[in-house]
């Protein structure tokens, strides 16, 4: 063995243990920060309200006040045949024994219901000011105190009880969604690689991913004030088991294909991440320029959320194209036990599904794409059906106290708000300001409460029920009125919620479909291809909404919509989808250089990439499934909907819509760039986007 050979070989054997290596260095650094991403977790109001919005001033202004922020629940008292005189002094005695043991910012008063059923008592307490872990002690001890006796029974509702009962769900993202999400791939990795070992080696690398994602989230934050959310942080997690399985189902098929053709592992490997390292790239890099799109949103929680996406994304790609090869290697062919692919040997010959479906495309492929875009459109009118507008306390699937008590005082106090909502004024105005109120004819009640800072708060009880027509009237005609005075509190945080969801779907939507454009034509060298893909995943986006609509009313029985549920389905699915894409479209633009026609080079991707995507579509639909198992309806309705969109979108749309559009297309599909002018073979393909020939010619996948 010469000097060369043993180089080559040293050089085989330490550059794995080097990147694991530095993989050690890199957990050791960010370890202290992941442990802290929990810590700068907050679900307020304020976390999720627009950034501009009068209710996000109303409630940053409202910190800064004496006392902080207000806690703000309302104890019903209900019995069925009338409260009695015993009702009513155990009433007073509980509601007593909450001010002695907690310092309340007023002395609770009473209000009867006409029907004599119900006994109300707004409470609210300066004491934990933003900390939620206090907001959520001082609710259950409120809880404690205000309990149910012999057919009377107590409820503690108001905004407060309502945010804790929140924070409890969005607690209970962080370990139930990581466990089932792992068993999830777990399960899947297990029947797609029938192998008793391999499937641990990419969950263990997407786990190491996703706890990098924690310190870099955590980094975040802490240098640029990124919003850390329960929401973002979970489709974080969801993002890097769901995207980095499907980097890893692409690099293992290569990499066991290359196993057959070569004889060292590390030859194996070098070999599999030239070939399938740029399509990983540039998917991986679309689906972060999608999400960051999201900066652009208004919305805190959805401006959030894109740098987190963006950070899981490239967390797993990371891991992915370094950590997973790196540890492959070392453990050499016997990871793929029992199924070991042996140097020199040939897989398997036998008809696959996707060789079907594109010999069916194939043949007529007019027929095929008027088809499906006639599925996709029927599907589309399903958006019709959406319910309207989710209503703070149909929020949960389960229903907790806090609602339980607001249906109660919705049915005793029927037409009369038991929701204040809070104006900020400045203080030099407030006298005139509380006038005004009053001469309001939608407004039944006017309280000045605190001021400071040059602000004083006014508390405003309206003559309507809560979320009602007649209640955002009033408060929209308050702000033309009141044009120097902020207007909060939950009924306006709902109205500017959907307000400023509508604005960002005007400003997000298009900037996501041009950054993608550019991105795909940068990628492709072509107009044609690119538009293809996007039309194709704004259809199944449009067709996944539409399905939403048939079934989140008659079968899940949600009383509304989510109104980010349009804008944050569209970002994911149009960025996952066109992942896809590339993955089918770089293939096939592969086997145009190698010299194949068209239409065979359109079949030969499907049938080649076909298994690849249609296994890395399933975990990716079961990766966000997992939100179907989560107690609040806007997570529920997310994870249904990217769900069904990418199994719509690998199942219908990639593999028979695409296909049968490239085969009816022809030349056409890569104009106006070179592949689009004959004869093919004069066309030199760049350095490392050709496949082998010979391989091409055999019918393997390169």
């Amino acid at each position: 063995m010469g000097p060369g050979e043993t180089n080559v070989g040293t050089r085989r054997r330490a550059v794995p243990w080097l990147v694991l290596g530095l993989w050690v260095v890199l957990l050791a650094v960010v370890s202290p920060f992941a442990a802290k991403l929990s810590e700068v977790q907050n679900d307020r109001a304020v976390d999720y309200l627009p950034a501009s919005a009068d209710s996000t001033q109303v409630a940053e202004i409202q910190d800064r006040l004496p006392g902080g922020e207000s806690t703000e629940l309302v104890l019903v008292y209900h019995r069925e045949g009338g409260l009695t005189a015993a009702d009513r002094a155990a009433a007073d005695a509980q509601v007593a024994e909450i001010g002695v043991r907690d310092r309340l910012a007023a002395e609770p008063e009473g209000v009867p219901s006409e029907d004599g059923t119900t006994l109300m008592y707004p409470v609210a307490s300066n004491g934990p000011g933003t900390d939620e872990k206090l907001r959520d002690a001082f609710v259950e001890r409120v809880r404690g105190v205000a309990h149910s006796d012999g057919g009377l029974t107590v409820a503690v509702g108001g905004p407060g009880a309502l945010a804790t009962d929140a924070s409890k769900v969005y607690e209970s993202l962080g370990g139930p969604l990581l466990y089932t999400t792992v068993g999830v791939v777990a399960v899947l990795l297990i029947i797609i690689y029938r192998s008793p070992v391999l499937w641990l080696v990419p969950l263990v690398v997407a786990g190491i991913a996703d706890f990098l994602s924690m310190g870099v989230a955590y980094g975040l934050n802490q240098v640029f004030g990124t919003t850390v959310s329960g929401q973002s942080s979970g489709v974080m997690t969801i993002l890097v088991f769901g995207a980095g399985t499907d980097y890893a189902l692409l690099l293992v098929s290569r990499y066991r294909e290359e196993l057959r053709r070569i004889e060292r592992p590390y030859e194996a490997m070098k070999v599999a991440l030239r070939g399938c390292g740029p399509a990983v790239l540039a998917s991986s890099g679309t689906v972060a320029a999608g999400l960051l799109c999201l900066l652009a949103a208004d919305l805190n929680s959805s401006r959030g959320m894109g740098p987190l996406g963006t950070v899981g994304v490239l967390c797993a790609l990371l891991a992915m194209l370094t950590l997973l090869p790196a540890l492959l290697v070392l453990l050499g062919r016997r990871v793929f036990w029992p199924l070991v692919p042996a140097y020199g040997s040939e897989p398997k010959r036998r008809r696959s599904l996707f060789s079907a479906m594109g010999s069916s495309a194939g043949r007529r492929p007019l027929v095929v794409l008027a088809g499906g875009a006639v599925l996709l459109g029927a599907l589309a009118l399903g958006m019709l059906n959406l319910p309207g507008s989710l209503k703070q306390e149909d929020s949960f699937v389960d229903k907790p106290e806090s609602v339980a008590a607001m249906e109660t005082l919705a049915k005793a106090y029927p037409g009369q708000s038991t929701q204040p909502i809070t104006v900020i004024t400045p203080t030099g105005r407030a006298d005139a300001t509380v006038a005004e109120i009053e001469g309001h004819e939608g407004v039944a009640a006017v309280e000045r409460g605190r001021s400071g800072d040059g602000w004083t708060e006014i508390s405003v009880v309206a003559k309507s029920a809560p979320q009602s027509a007649a209640e955002t009237a009033t408060i929209e005609s308050l702000r033309d009125e009141l044009p120097e005075s902020y207007i909060g509190g939950p009924s306006a945080e709902q109205l500017d919620l959907k307000d400023t969801n509508a604005r960002d779907r005007l400003v997000v939507v298009p900037i996501v479909l041009v950054s993608v454009l550019l991105i795909l034509v940068a990628l492709l060298r072509s107009l044609v291809a690119p538009l293809l893909l996007v039309v194709a995943v704004v259809a199944v986006w449009a067709a996944s909404l539409g399905i939403g609509g048939l079934v989140f009313g008659p079968v899940f029985g949600f009383e509304g919509t989510d109104p980010g549920l349009g804008l944050l389905s569209f970002v994911f699915l149009v960025a996952l989808g066109v992942d896809y894409g590339i993955f089918l479209m770089h293939r096939m633009r592969e086997e145009s250089f190698a010299g194949a026609e068209p239409a065979a080079a359109a079949l030969t991707a499907l049938r080649t990439t076909g298994g690849v995507i249609a296994s890395a579509g399933l975990v990716l639909a079961a990766t966000f499934a997992v939100l179907l198992n989560m107690g609040l309806v806007q997570l529920v309705q997310l994870g249904f909907v990217i769900a069904v969109g990418v199994l719509l979108d690998t199942f219908l749309v990639r593999t028979y819509l695409v296909t049968s559009a490239s085969v009816a297309l022809r030349r056409k599909v890569w104009w106006p760039g070179p592949l689009s002018k004959e004869p093919v073979r004069a066309v030199e393909p760049p350095p490392g986007d050709a496949p082998d020939r010979e391989r091409v010619a055999a019918g393997r996948q390169p």
